[in-house]
């Protein structure tokens, strides 16, 4: 919040909305083959890595986008490396295996900053050691994940991802049709 005055954006948050950075489409490439032969929501997420979700209504992203604007200014673009994989168990039954941003450090401090401003979209440091920037690839059992992931990073060539911009992008409350980006929000440009 800015100024200390309440924020004009509703104090909801809905799974059709989500601020999220996304790799330039040129590195989209090994990702997506992954994805397309492992990820059951490959049709409805571009390649990401989730900042908040889920997010303000979708009638509210005009106003979230304004509201994060400064936030984003004041963080300069930063670069990752797409070079390992990792995964996390879900129970003892499936796993979510994915790329793992590098370093991690900058990113954790980008969604830090969001999330001040939206406190209530919390979900994404809501686990036992807070919020893990991840490029989600697909889901594996979990006897097979530890296999699969020694497999994929035998071939796997580092992705260098320029990161310049937060991605605020929603679908349709329907449930159906794919996230598509709503505002691009510049690092590191004061206006």
């Amino acid at each position: 919040m800015t100024d200390g005055a309440a924020s004009p954006v509703p104090h909801r948050k809905v799974p059709f909305t989500a601020a999220v950075l996304i790799p330039p489409e040129g590195l989209w490439g090994p990702i997506q083959r992954i994805r397309r032969a492992h990820d059951p929501r490959v049709d409805r997420w571009m390649p990401h890595v989730t900042l908040l979700y889920p997010f303000v209504p979708a009638a509210a992203l005009a106003q979230a986008a304004a509201e994060l604007s400064g936030p984003c200014a004041a963080a300069l673009p930063f670069h990752v490396r797409l070079a390992e994989f990792a995964w996390f168990a879900h129970g003892s039954a499936w796993a979510t295996m994915w790329l793992h941003p590098d370093p991690p450090g900058p990113l954790v401090r980008l969604q830090s900053r969001l999330w001040e401003c939206f406190p209530w979209c919390d979900d994404a440091g809501r686990f036992a050691n807070g919020f893990t920037p991840h490029l989600s690839v697909g889901r594996w059992s979990v006897r097979e994940v530890s296999g699969a992931a020694a497999q994929l990073q035998r071939s796997w060539e580092p992705l260098d991802w320029p990161v310049d911009r937060v991605c605020l992008i929603a679908r349709p409350p329907t449930g159906e049709g794919a996230f598509t980006v709503q505002h691009e929000l510049a690092l590191g440009r004061r206006s």
